[in-house]
């Protein structure tokens, strides 16, 4: 097999950027394949988990009967398995044959009791955001590092749009022709490889940019200092509405549970005559539950019990929590302790842009819209992870025989456009901060310490 060795200089210009594409996708993809496996992996575990057992055991059998419990008889069960606990939510049941879910907090601990809803009793309690699901979110979402691992998933899928940029480039039909590029060949070894690989990053670079730029939207940096702070729902539309210095984010429990619209908006307040007539009478548990499903919630939707003196009772249904397999049927309703008046409703029509595209985005990236999105995005997530094993399988079989180097592509001399291609970066940095770090980095490396190391500098290239 004829190798290019790894000093080579390109020739035609066109080469030239070419071989500085494959640079930059050599070194992102050293970056950014540990990350964009783990993420593949845990997403599809993910996906698979909360289909078939749900995400916080929602899917807990019962036998239905003809008369259902009222609410308030099925939370003193819930609060009678955890002695000295306080209700927090319930999770009314998707079907007729589920159980309902209460979460009941004491000593800063959250448990979930499964109820059944005929009977009152008690099928099971664990401690809430305890399971399978709940350990491949927790590294799907920051690698469980917190901050840290929040900058470098950021980082990643910063860099990773600068891969499939690069790789979409290096793999564009010149002179193949589109055949070649959309359909494998049937080599063997390292072009059969090859052709694997670009086939596949083709087909699959418009969803997996759709997955980064989604993922990205969560993200702390590009996600809540940027977009999400210019896209959150202005709290000045609810009109002569007290507000509470806690925001919807307060209402998340170790997971994003609020629609990504409403997360940086205060939260009205109970205590004022404001509000529309909601609740007649007493507000209890049940005349609230009542109201939910007098105005259209059916099925499943989750109710939030008030938190303190301000606190409000808060009904919401949504995609993203797997209330629903329509987001755009997503709504938040908040009700006055005190008075049972209605103080806001939020329906996915009063979102703005931005965030009626991430409602239906996250449903997507999250495949809740049903079996169809599950099996959709296991397919997306196998490309991936094949994706990241193919990029090695390339390397290893281009690796110069018995180099103790990593044999990047070389960056050609006297590189045509380079103006071009600083204001690019320069966007790049600018639109997505993360990436940009990671570019300058990788500059500064090579600026002040790789170029003045010669061997060092050698067993990078």
């Amino acid at each position: 097999m004829t190798m290019t060795a790894p000093d080579a200089q390109p020739e035609r210009r066109a080469n030239k950027i070419y071989f500085a594409a494959w640079r930059w996708h050599f070194y992102a993809g050293l970056f950014v394949i540990p990350f964009l496996t783990v993420l593949a992996f845990t997403g599809m575990m993910m996906l698979w988990i909360a289909w078939v057992d749900g995400r916080d055991g929602e899917r807990t059998p019962v036998v239905p009967q003809d008369t259902v419990l009222a609410v308030s008889a099925q939370s003193q069960a819930a609060l009678a398995a955890v002695p000295g606990g306080t209700l927090r939510q319930y999770v009314a049941p998707r079907r007729d044959d589920l159980a309902a879910l209460f979460r009941v907090d004491r000593d800063g601990e959250a448990t979930m009791v499964a109820v059944d809803p005929y009977t009152a009793q008690v099928i099971e309690r664990f401690p809430r955001r305890s399971g399978w699901y709940d350990f491949f979110d927790g590294i799907h979402s920051d690698l469980m590092l917190g901050v840290l691992g929040d900058r470098l998933l950021e980082t990643a899928a910063s860099l990773s749009l600068m891969l499939v940029a690069t790789g979409l480039y290096m793999w564009w039909p010149r002179e193949a022709g589109w055949r070649a590029a959309l359909l494998p060949g049937f080599g063997r070894g390292r072009s059969l490889w090859k052709s694997l690989h670009g086939v596949v990053g083709i087909w699959m670079s418009i969803f997996l940019v759709f997955f980064l730029i989604s993922g990205l939207a969560w993200a702390g940096i590009w996600g809540g200092k940027m977009v999400q702070a210019w896209s959150q729902f202005p709290a000045e539309k609810w009109d002569n509405v007290p507000l509470s210095d806690e925001t919807h984010a307060s209402m998340n429990h170790d997971r994003r549970e609020v629609p990504w619209g409403l997360e940086q908006t205060p939260l009205p307040a109970s205590g004022s005559e404001a509000g529309v007539t909601g609740v007649s009478g007493p507000v209890t548990l049940d005349s609230v539950d009542a109201l939910a499903r007098a105005i259209g919630f059916d099925a499943r939707y989750q109710l939030n019990l008030p938190s303190g003196e301000a606190g409000v009772w808060t009904l919401s249904r949504d995609s993203m929590s797997t209330d629903s397999t329509v987001p755009t049927t997503d709504r938040t309703i908040h009700v006055d302790q005190f008075t049972g008046k209605i103080l806001a409703d939020v329906r996915y029509a009063d979102y703005s842009v931005p965030a009626k595209m991430m409602a239906v985005g996250i449903a997507l990236h999250m495949g809740t819209l049903g079996l169809w999105s599950v099996l959709a995005n296991t397919v997306v997530c196998l490309s991936v992870l094949f994706l990241c094993v193919s990029s090695v399988v390339l390397w290893w079989k281009r690796r110069p025989a018995g180099a103790g180097r990593l044999a990047a592509p070389p960056m050609p001399k006297e590189m045509p456009l380079w103006q071009g291609a600083i204001l690019v970066g320069l966007g790049v940095s600018m639109a997505f901060p993360m990436a940009g770090i990671a570019l300058l980095s990788v500059l500064a490396l090579d600026l002040l310490i790789l170029s003045r190391m010669p061997r060092l500098r050698q067993s990078l290239t």
